[in-house]
């Protein structure tokens, strides 16, 4: 079982890696254009994120469904979940493409975004959010590939993005090779190609190497149980995440009351420290296929052996780059900014850093865990509570009303982050989410 999650894991790291790379590299690369694009695109990203979250109804269930059917072998069921989320998805990002282009001025009003950061948000926002539709293709193929044991697929296509997407960055955002030099709005027209390319590059290894047709047979009549599965197992796992990045959305909106530089101090750190939890990230998925592969054949003690390898693993990994990341936080600070009270806060914010990590990789891997076994409700209430409570209402209390403003945000996120993981591994351990499946 360790070879099995060894041989998951590795592909997915480096997926996730250069996906955390290419949020890393625009912020970095307009890091060298002005301060304010990273505030404004950094704004722009966290409503993108929350928007994007939509498509993780379907495919939330798409990954529950589809590892557990791979490994019962019900190949139909496999194929016919697939194209169900697939339709579902283009369907819904479609309509997000719609909206967004229309609506992206009133959205960061709304969001209270400063007058000055308009001109580098509103275009970003509009051209990004227009090519939704690749983002919602895109997710749900990974997802596929995923739960048929074929994580390398997304590794090779990602790592193509990457490159298109640095080439594009640094033609547009700065003005090379005879191009205008078109900031912010460069690196949006990036991302878009980028992200295209990724569509179509996916499509075509799930035809050659998954699925190589749809056959009219098992649409007609149309699969409505498995969409009605689907959604079972998406609306919950996918309102834990969205009221995750809601409350995120609310609390930008509380620091962006701080001010510029707390804001920009955010968006830094925020880049930084997701490859501190990198590992974390992927070892949770690599762990949600395999036990999704075992409740498939009812090996729940094994679920619990491999579910228990990786939150330990997880968390070692988590902490020890934590912990470097606060001790190089001047270096790293230094090269991002020439902002004085930025640098400070990025350092602070660093150093608290360490102690939301214990709890975030717990919670990453709980969530992706859980789900796989069906057990889907359990997380969603829990991140409901705790979040909104404790991440929200003592964010308020300790950044606004006492004053303590971006590191006495954080420290509310350490708390909320560590009370959620501490539930968890607890909900692990009783065996509660044993006979969940979906078969």
């Amino acid at each position: 079982m360790k070879k099995q999650l060894n041989r998951l894991v590795m592909p997915i790291l480096v997926e996730t890696l250069l996906t955390f790379m290419l949020g890393g590299i625009d912020t970095f690369m307009l890091s060298q254009h002005s301060d304010n694009a990273v505030a404004a695109v950094g704004m722009d990203n966290q409503i993108l994120q929350l928007v994007f979250l939509l498509f993780t109804i379907i495919n939330a269930g798409t990954s529950v469904l589809c590892s557990q059917y791979f490994g019962a072998r019900l190949h139909d069921r496999f194929v016919a979940v697939s194209g169900v989320a697939l339709l579902m998805n283009v369907a819904m990002g479609l309509a997000t493409s719609l909206a967004l282009v229309c609506y992206a001025g009133p959205v960061l009003r709304f969001m209270g975004l400063r007058p000055e950061l308009m001109s580098d948000g509103i275009p970003y926002l509009r051209i990004v959010g227009g090519f939704a539709f690749a983002q919602a293709v895109t997710t749900t193929v990974s997802a596929i590939l995923r739960s048929a044991n074929k994580p390398v697929y997304p590794m090779i296509v990602i790592a193509v993005v990457n490159v298109l997407n640095i080439i594009g960055n640094y033609t547009l955002i700065f003005g090379k090779c005879g191009m205008p030099a078109l900031g912010a709005e460069g690196a949006a027209i990036s991302t878009s190609i980028s992200r295209v390319v990724s569509m179509l590059m996916l499509i075509l290894m799930l035809q050659r190497k998954q699925i190589r047709s749809f056959p009219l047979r098992l649409f007609r009549p149309f699969p409505y149980s498995e969409m009605r599965r689907l959604l079972k197992i998406g609306l919950p796992s996918a309102g834990e995440n969205i009221s995750y990045n809601l409350q995120q959305l609310v609390l930008m909106f509380f620091i962006n009351m701080i001010g510029n530089e707390a804001l920009t101090a955010r968006i830094y750190v925020g880049n930084i420290v997701m490859f501190v939890y990198l590992y974390a990230i992927c070892i949770a998925q690599g762990n949600s296929i395999m036990v999704g592969n075992l409740t498939g054949m009812d090996k729940n003690n094994a679920s619990y052996i491999v579910g228990k390898l990786s939150w330990h693993r997880g968390a070692m990994v988590s902490m020890f780059f934590s912990v470097i990341c606060a001790l190089c936080g001047p270096y790293i600070a230094d090269i991002l900014t020439d902002n004085e009270e930025i640098a400070v806060l990025v350092c602070s914010c660093f150093w608290v850093d360490v102690l939301l990590e214990i709890g975030k990789c717990i919670n990453i891997w709980a969530t992706n865990t859980l789900r796989a076994t069906g057990d889907i409700f359990f997380p969603f209430y829990l991140g409901i509570v705790v979040q909104w409570i404790v991440g929200v209402g003592c964010g308020y209390l300790f950044g606004i009303v006492f004053g303590f403003g971006l590191i006495g945000m954080w420290f509310a996120f350490a708390l909320d982050e560590n009370i959620r993981g501490l539930v968890f591994v607890q909900r692990w351990n009783s065996m509660k989410w044993v006979g969940r499946g979906f078969k």
